[in-house]
């Protein structure tokens, strides 16, 4: 495998730049080896999301470089591997959490005989954000393992009771020839 390793040099104060350039390397799924170095699987995705972010930090009189690497053993592969997969079944873990609040939340709204339009839409919108987060875990992830298995499945409950939900909303409200 091919890596990208990404080091910056930002200013300690204030802290804005850094705290923006941690988050963003976090959401793109870039692991952090230590203070200021990151690496990432090398695509041309990756690659031009550091590049673009190397020149954002430019921009605030900061600095970094990009380096196209391949590790020197296949131990510190597997090592770079695996931990990125524990990242992943980090991610994989919250959602997870998520997808059973989700079910809870729908429970509780069915239970309670809430079927009302504001009702559905918060809920879709939930649903909404759960599925591109997945997607998102999922464009990050190298193998797929029980913890991402189990996501999807959730993820697909989850979808089916929203359906349910939302099918109990239109009949609550008489409506009819849903789009």
């Amino acid at each position: 495998m091919k890596w990208l390793i990404f080091l910056s040099q930002l200013h300690t104060n204030p802290s804005s730049l850094r705290v923006t350039t941690w988050r963003k390397m976090r959401a793109a799924g870039a692991l952090g080896l230590q203070n200021s170095a990151w690496i990432m699987l090398h695509t041309l995705e990756n690659e031009k999301f550091l590049q673009d972010l190397l020149a954002a930090i430019q921009q605030q009189d900061a600095g970094g470089q990009i380096f196209k690497v391949m590790p020197l053993t296949e131990d510190i592969e597997k090592d770079l591997v695996g931990r990125f997969q524990v990242e992943r079944d980090n991610e994989y873990t919250e959602f997870c959490g998520r997808c059973k609040d989700f079910l809870a939340e729908i429970e509780k709204e069915t239970k309670k005989k809430k079927f009302i339009f504001a009702e559905l839409e918060e809920i879709e919108s939930d649903l909404e954000k759960m599925i591109a987060w997945l997607k998102k875990i999922q464009e990050r992830e190298f193998s797929q393992t029980a913890l991402a298995e189990e996501a999807v499945r959730l993820m697909e409950t989850c979808r089916s009771e929203f359906e349910g939900f939302s099918q109990a909303v239109y009949a609550y409200e008489k409506v009819t020839g849903q789009d």
